[in-house]
């Protein structure tokens, strides 16, 4: 079981520095998912499930539709101003 904390933990600070130094903002989203998925595994190991409930729910579930929807959002902002440059 040590080995698992361990897989984990590295696991762990990998999608932390991965999320912080990937460019493309869809790639670093499901990373950051991953990171608090990861997160609710680690607080379940060390016999806390209602923090692990709440970190998935909140880190995976509703932070990461939200900045889906704000992806979405800003990449039709963008097309919308190229296409109001290409009119005028």
């Amino acid at each position: 079981m040590e080995g698992f904390k361990i897989i984990l933990l590295v696991f762990l600070v990998i999608c932390a520095v991965a999320a912080s130094l990937i460019r493309n903002p869809l790639l670093s989203v499901i990373v950051f998912m991953s990171y608090s998925l990861i997160m609710s595994i680690i607080w379940f190991l060390l016999e806390s499930p209602d923090l692990a409930i709440t970190e998935a729910a909140v880190g995976a579930g509703v932070s990461s539709i939200l900045f889906f929807v704000t992806l979405r959002k800003l990449k039709a902002l963008s097309e919308g101003g190229e296409h109001e440059q290409n009119k005028g």
